[in-house]
């Protein structure tokens, strides 16, 4: 088996439209059709990258991939020459799809070989089907290999074949080199929900798409989230048609969050966690627990809008303690995660353990019914005076400040204290007032001992900060 059996199953359920792009639309039928065309191409070569945005020669270009038996690479088409250059030379003799290419793949008159010549390899299960440049917010991007069965092993296990209604349809604005997008095409392929695409994200023409196409299913990134809140101001987001919206990526303060619930009182939220490593979704905290724990004036109840969820079927979950011991219910430690879709390899190196278990690098905990929590990524934690503080914390203080819109919280070398902590911030406020704000709200030493103002932080394409720009540059200036 390989991926390229959902294509051929949303084919063989009846030939309606099952992806849009800038007004046009392709077929069930037509994607498998052109999917086997552009194969016919792609198996004269060691791998195809893709160096384009959201259109439908995303999907061609993917299962034409699969179905040559050959490896997919989505490239960050934002990336600047140098570091594009360096990817690119990873993948000697490799086609590569660049803008100029894309009408082309989906045009059937402009493909030469025809689909009745094609003749696919023995799918392989264990074949390399895509491989996914992380994005480098603590280090160099490395080379996450997702296989066909980790891949298949997030379908199966998690959804169910042709469950959605044929008037469904899901809004991506996640770029095709996130694993978000990657995953969205094939879960929504899979389930039967036609998938809308949009190229670039901005606040209002998302809402204007979800309105015109009437999504019923959308999946945003954090800082997506906060924009179109800012957008709605305080006005209901008047998106009848929209009854789950996904977000995940990265960390979403609780601020944004909230102010999200209430902008949009009748959508069920979705938290979804997962990493590139981990072919998507790991644990989701579902709409019943968004909205009961929005509901609740009990503190531990309300404290789950901060929780990922719960696993999903076929994942464990263990947090660990830094000795490698289980942690106890609600101890913090790090965050391990073991499942049939779990990769963990880089290259030719697997990070699995001895018994197939891969270390998040996230820092979590557990609740007694099975809730993560993730606190920030073990490499971010601030170490003040011998105690462990996680930056998420002092975060989600201060954007609860009506000045504030963006906030970072990292660590600088002290010569007395071991580190100094420093809050990085998109606002107008005055300093003074922030550190106030803060102090009546947090223990001294979770204070921070310096506040910066920066016209905007320093983020990749999809929202995740890069703080350790933030650190390189403070860490001279500051320390």
């Amino acid at each position: 088996m390989n991926i390229s059996m959902i294509p051929e199953m949303a084919a063989s359920a009846g030939d309606r439209a099952v992806v849009t792009a800038d007004g046009r639309s392709l077929t069930a039928v037509e994607l498998l059709d052109l999917a086997q065309r552009a194969a016919t191409r792609f198996q004269q070569y060691p791998a195809v990258l893709y160096l384009g945005t959201n259109h439908l020669a995303y999907p061609v270009a993917l299962f034409g991939a699969a179905l040559a038996g050959v490896p997919f690479v989505p490239l960050n088409y934002r990336l600047g020459e140098q570091q594009r250059n360096a990817l690119l030379a990873r993948h000697d003799g490799a086609l590569v799809l660049r803008p100029e290419d894309l009408d082309a793949l989906v045009d059937a008159q402009g493909v030469d070989e025809s689909a009745d010549e094609f003749e696919a390899p023995v799918p392989d299960d264990d074949a390399i089907a895509v491989i996914i440049y992380t994005s480098g917010t603590t280090s160099d991007p490395k080379p996450a290999i997702l296989r066909h069965r980790h891949l298949l092993a997030y379908v199966f296990n998690t959804l169910e074949f042709g469950t959605a209604e044929e008037t469904d349809a899901s809004l991506v604005a996640v770029p095709p080199y996130h694993i978000a997008g990657l995953t969205n095409l094939l879960s929504n392929l899979y389930t039967g929900r036609r998938i809308v695409y949009l190229a670039g994200f901005d606040a209002p023409t998302w809402l204007d798409t979800v309105r015109r196409e009437r999504v019923t299913h959308a999946m945003i990134v954090p800082t997506m989230l906060a924009r179109v809140v800012a957008e709605l101001g305080d006005a209901d987001a008047d998106t009848p048609s929209l009854a789950s919206l996904a977000y995940g990526g990265s960390r979403t303060p609780r601020p944004v969050l909230e102010r999200a619930l209430r902008r949009f009182p009748h959508t069920g939220f979705v938290n979804a966690y997962g990493l590139t490593e981990t072919a998507s979704s790991i644990a989701v905290l579902g709409p019943d627990d968004h909205r009961t724990a929005f509901a609740s004036d009990d503190p531990i109840v309300r404290d789950r809008l901060g929780s990922v969820g719960q696993a999903l079927p076929g994942i464990e979950i263990v947090v660990r303690t830094a000795e490698g011991a289980p942690a106890a219910v609600g101890e913090t430690g790090l965050v391990f995660v073991r499942g049939e879709q779990i990769s963990g390899e880089y290259g030719a190196r697997s990070v699995l353990d001895a018994e197939g278990w891969f270390a998040t690098r996230d820092l979590g905990r557990l609740d007694a019914d099975g809730y993560l929590y993730i606190e920030g990524r073990a490499d971010d934690t601030i170490i003040r005076g011998g105690e462990n503080i996680a930056p998420a914390e002092i975060e989600d203080v201060l954007l609860d400040h009506p000045g504030i819109t963006e906030a970072a919280v990292i660590g600088v070398p002290d010569p007395e204290w071991g580190q100094r902590i420093v809050a990085v911030l998109v606002g107008d406020v005055d300093p003074d007032e922030i550190r106030a704000y803060a102090r009546e709200r947090l223990r001294s030493s979770k204070t921070p001992d310096l506040i910066v103002f920066r016209e905007e932080l320093p983020k990749t394409e999809t929202g995740k900060l890069l703080r350790r720009v933030l650190v390189a540059e403070l860490e001279n200036t500051h320390a």
